[in-house]
């Protein structure tokens, strides 16, 4: 990534950090109804989605907020689980990196996959001291990934407005 003092960094192709993590499901990540605990699909979100979100931004890159995880069908035991994520949009320091999770016995070969979630994660680029740092614009390649785009800055201007109505309520808040 050429980025000089001045320049910000240089766009980047939705498909340049796409990446994908999978993993079978054991009997030790199952929850009290004999299914996959949902913590365990979420950890599996967070990591290839801070995957595609450090790959993105050429470093370190942190969490900060999910803005949906929303369960479609449980996964079971023995599923072969698959994580595909990339990022939808990117502002100055951060980005929205979307999920898309499935899954299919991992004993039937050529079984199409299940959609079991979805889940959209924001990620800010980090300096060594912590501090926020430029992240690349974003190219859509698609017209799937400009209406990703799309549906992102959507979530965001929801998020901003969420927040400043929260922080508005605390202000006039009478203890």
């Amino acid at each position: 990534m050429r980025q000089t003092a001045d320049m910000e960094p240089e766009p980047k192709p939705t498909s340049a950090a796409r990446t994908s993590l999978s993993r079978i499901m054991t009997s030790l990540d199952v929850n009290l109804l004999g299914t996959v605990h949902g913590g365990v699909v979420m950890k599996l979100v967070d990591d290839v989605a801070g995957a595609v979100a450090q790959r993105h931004s050429g470093g370190p890159a942190v969490t900060a907020a999910v803005d949906g995880m929303t369960f479609l069908e449980p996964v079971r035991v023995g599923d072969l689980v698959h994580a595909h994520a990339q990022v939808n949009w990117a502002g100055r320091t951060s980005m929205e990196v979307g999920v898309r999770v499935v899954a299919e016995p991992w004993d039937q070969a050529g079984v199409p996959p299940k959609h079991v979630a979805t889940a959209y994660l924001v990620f800010v680029a980090v300096k060594p001291d912590g501090s926020p740092r430029e992240v690349p614009p974003v190219v859509a390649e698609t017209e799937s990934d400009q209406r990703r785009g799309r549906e992102a800055r959507i979530r965001r201007r929801s998020r901003l407005a969420s927040r400043q109505e929260i922080m508005a309520s605390r202000e006039s808040r009478v203890d």
